[in-house]
């Protein structure tokens, strides 16, 4: 029997969930055959086979969340016979175990509670999260595979106001405590007598359970799908670990607007690919990047990591979904190879043709808010990069040129949000300083 595991599709991803099962129990499983389509916070892939056989028992359901290296499936390579299904799987390990497997505050982790104690158990990843916001496990229901408890089920306890464990004394407020608390006065009462003398102490009050949303008539009810679930995920862990603070400056891009006006046609039919603004955009951003590097960064176990490579993410939207691929070492490129790259990232994340590898390795991302015709935002970083900067809508308005004059200019807002554990306004508006000159620099760029 071959065992089926959830693939890691990219780098830092933990988990992934099963969209949809390909083939079911009793099909004929050929090697590199796609068994099941599977969604992580990276990508949309399809899982495939390195067996030949009979796919004999499925695991893990259609819309689970489980962690990389969970078995998924089972197949009876080819020449076995086909053993009958597994019984199902025990249920998850009691409340009280589960807790034993995550330290309260304060306490130092045993060292194998990442691999679970007393059989319950956690990805490291979720263990960080339960530490982080101090929670008791016992109190969190698992949807995972077997009652593991996922990163959903946490932040999703986080949010519907789950109680925190009760905090550990520090040794200074355990030494304070004792000098505090008063000695016991001689009386004819036992200690069983004592304690039922006195006021009865609050029994503690469980936090309520959060009652299910009843849609109104007429409302209309749409069942979110894996990726919206994922990016929701994602979004939430981004404003829950980083500090995002904003910023905002604007650039006077007309001569760019005309030159572009006057190259676009010729720059289309020459190299088969529209001139956009994104490009240059792009461009101003990674030589600014080498400029200030703290800005192409990330924040990793209380340190900095400032990342050698410029890998700019670019958000691609479709009709039900934002895919974030990257476009890799783009210092290295023209504005005729970025225009390429942007064009060919944007085709396959529309038609769902995106490899882990298109997704994964980004440090810094540009945003085109403004093709939508935005003109502000305040977009959420794409963890775990350090910052985010949208450009919007290029817009023609009076501006008061140096003479005091007015004029009709084409100017465009540019939108920082950026991680305020690792980088600071100081910075960050020099950066912008160093974009806003470039993009306004662009009179006769050299596209090639």
């Amino acid at each position: 029997m071959a065992t089926i595991l959830m693939p890691q599709l990219g780098e830092s991803v933990t988990e992934g969930t099963i969209a949809k099962w390909l083939k079911q129990p009793g099909d004929k499983i050929n090697k590199y055959d796609s068994i099941a389509e599977v969604i992580t916070d990276k990508v949309n892939a399809e899982v495939p086979s390195e067996f030949v056989g009979t796919l004999t028992e499925i695991l893990v359901p259609e819309g689970s969340t489980v962690a990389v290296g969970t078995p998924i499936a089972v197949i009876a390579e080819e020449g076995e016979a086909p053993a009958p299904a597994a019984p199902q799987a025990a249920p998850a390990a009691a409340p009280s175990a589960a807790a034993a497997a995550v330290p309260q505050a304060g306490q130092a982790p045993a060292a194998a509670a990442p691999q679970g104690v007393g059989g319950a158990r956690f990805s490291p990843a979720v263990l960080r999260l339960i530490q982080d916001h101090n929670l008791d496990a016992s109190q969190i229901t698992g949807t995972g595979a077997g009652g593991r408890i996922t990163r959903k089920d946490v932040l999703a306890f986080v949010e519907g106001g789950g109680a925190a464990a009760a905090p550990r004394l520090t040794k200074t407020e355990e030494d304070l405590s004792s000098v505090a608390a008063p000695t016991k006065p001689a009386t004819g009462l036992t200690e069983i007598g004592a304690q039922g003398a006195a006021a009865p102490a609050a029994a503690p009050v469980a936090a309520a359970p959060k009652a299910a949303y009843q849609a109104a008539d007429g409302d209309t009810v749409i069942e979110a799908s894996g990726i919206r679930k994922t990016i929701a995920r994602r979004m939430l862990e981004s404003k829950h670990n980083a500090p995002h603070a904003w910023t905002m400056m604007e650039a006077d891009v007309t001569t760019l607007s005309k030159f572009r006006d006057k190259n676009k046609d010729a720059f289309k039919a020459k190299e088969n690919v529209s001139l956009t603004f994104l490009p240059f955009f792009i461009k101003a951003v990674v030589e600014s990047l080498k400029e200030f590097p703290i800005i192409n960064s990330t924040w990793q176990d209380d340190k900095i990591i400032i990342k050698k490579d410029i890998n700019i993410s670019i958000a691609v939207a479709t009709e039900d979904a934002l895919f974030v691929p990257v476009i890799k070492n783009a210092d290295r490129l023209s504005i005729l190879g970025l225009s390429h790259a942007i064009n060919d990232l944007a085709k396959r994340a529309r038609a769902g043709k995106l490899t882990p590898d298109d997704m994964s390795g980004g440090t810094f991302t540009v945003n085109n808010t403004g093709s939508f015709g935005s003109i502000q935002s305040m977009p959420i970083i794409n963890a775990p990069q350090a910052a985010i900067l949208s450009m919007e809508a290029i817009v023609k308005r009076p501006v008061v040129m140096p003479d005091d004059s007015f004029a009709i200019r084409s100017m465009m807002n540019m939108c920082m949000s950026l991680d305020h554990r690792v980088l600071d306004g100081l910075v960050c508006g020099r950066f912008l300083q160093a974009v806003k000159k470039r993009i306004e620099s662009y009179v006769e760029p050299n596209l090639y």
